[in-house]
């Protein structure tokens, strides 16, 4: 959880416009990327470098987007302390910033913003890449880190895991592992949606400040459609995913369907079930298989499941702090109300391809792992539960 994540924030006399840090874009500084290659260029992938094992260092490159930050702007009002400090930082990313060197900045926020980015990236350089900081993070219980930050680091791994992929619905369910989801049904389907989006399309109507300003003013305006993501050979949109994916600023107008199966009634009281075909929930699966195989080297494969029937459960894990509690009372044998079961999205079966990798006691044994909304249709996916509660026979 970010229980103590920092926030940070700029007071704003005229025109300051430091409130708190949010997610930014960037221009892929490459354009020789093919198409499929170039998707999310927010993270600044194509800056990011390799070690021998395939985890992320930052480069010099990179550090430059972060003082790029909106956060970090230098406005009318700047010191020449901060004019000076934007500069060398430009010069030399890398360069030692003293506390002597962030007190002299004169607005306070200013101060706060460039602390906390100072901080993020001497903890990545310390670490020596991406994911050797994350999993010291999430190992060490206590994390003071804004959020935005850890929800960049994990698009920039998730990122990498997705080299080379043409595939918009595993690209599609990689924005669970770093952005909230708002969950619907529509006509049996279970749907997810960007929250960010759809609580702007709320806001907005799709028409930007002057949606706003219409709502505001009661005057009703239609509201602009997202689309669900498809294979249909009539509905195929799965370039129309990539084109938005390619944009500095992705709009986040897809919805992933995340249903199992698909009822159909033929009348005269036959139904059939069948396999979702579009269902997101496969492609997550993959993905959870190739988080766990980068950061913890271990192999694994996941499968999606509605049911467990299983008298030898012995591990479980929710990736969410909803299904966690679920599953530890399904597991203690405790009663839980239709209203919590019915907000369970899916259950995972996960089994190790080498037994000896897990802990003697479960070894050989199958986790089960469970996806749950909250009471107000929200989906948080949490990634970090696979780094810490895997029974690992050793620490990775």
């Amino acid at each position: 959880m970010y229980a103590a994540a920092a926030k940070l924030s700029r007071a704003e006399p005229s025109t300051y416009r430091r409130l708190n840090f949010q997610p930014m874009s960037f221009t892929n500084s490459d354009p020789a990327e093919t198409a499929a290659e170039d998707f999310w260029p927010a993270c600044a992938h194509t800056l990011l470098t390799r070690n021998a094992h395939g985890w992320l260092l930052p480069t010099e490159a990179w550090l430059r987007t972060l003082y790029s930050r909106p956060e970090l702007a230098l406005v009318d009002e700047s010191c020449p302390a901060e004019i000076a400090l934007h500069q060398a930082l430009q010069d030399a990313p890398a360069r030692t910033v003293s506390a002597q060197d962030l007190a002299a900045l004169r607005d306070a926020d200013a101060r706060e913003n460039w602390g906390h980015v100072l901080a993020f990236r001497d903890g990545l350089v310390a670490a020596g890449s991406f994911e050797g900081w994350l999993l010291a993070l999430f190992r060490s219980g206590h994390i003071t880190v804004p959020p935005v930050f850890i929800d960049h680091v994990v698009q920039s791994i998730v990122r990498s895991l997705l080299d080379g992929t043409r595939d918009a619905f595993a690209a599609r369910a990689g924005e669970l592992f770093f952005r909230a989801q708002r969950l619907s049904r529509h006509e049996g389907r279970l749907l997810a949606g960007d929250m960010a989006t759809l609580d702007l399309q709320n806001q907005t109507r799709g028409f930007g400040d002057l949606g706003r300003l219409l709502a505001q003013a009661n005057i009703p305006v239609k509201a602009t459609q997202l689309a669900v993501l498809s294979a249909d050979p009539a509905h195929d949109n799965r370039a129309d995913y990539w084109q938005d994916a390619q944009r500095s600023e992705p709009r986040h107008n897809f919805l992933l369907d995340l249903t199992h199966e698909i009822k159909q009634e033929l009348g005269h009281g036959i139904t059939f079930h069948l396999a979702n075909a579009n269902s997101g929930l496969k492609a997550l699966a993959v993905l959870i298989e190739r988080w766990v195989q980068h950061l913890l080297g271990v192999q694994v494969s996941v499968k999606p499941m509605q049911r467990i029937d299983d008298a030898q459960w012995r591990w479980h894990i929710g990736l969410d702090a909803q299904s966690s509690a679920l599953l530890d009372d399904l597991y203690q044998g405790h009663e839980v109300d239709e209203e919590r079961r019915t907000r369970l999205i899916s259950l995972f079966r996960l089994e190790f391809a080498r037994p000896h990798e897990m802990r003697s006691d479960v070894a050989g044994k199958p986790v089960y792992l469970g996806l749950m909304s909250t009471t107000d249709s929200v989906l948080r996916l949490k990634p970090q539960n696979l780094l810490l509660n895997l029974p690992l026979a050793r620490m990775v």
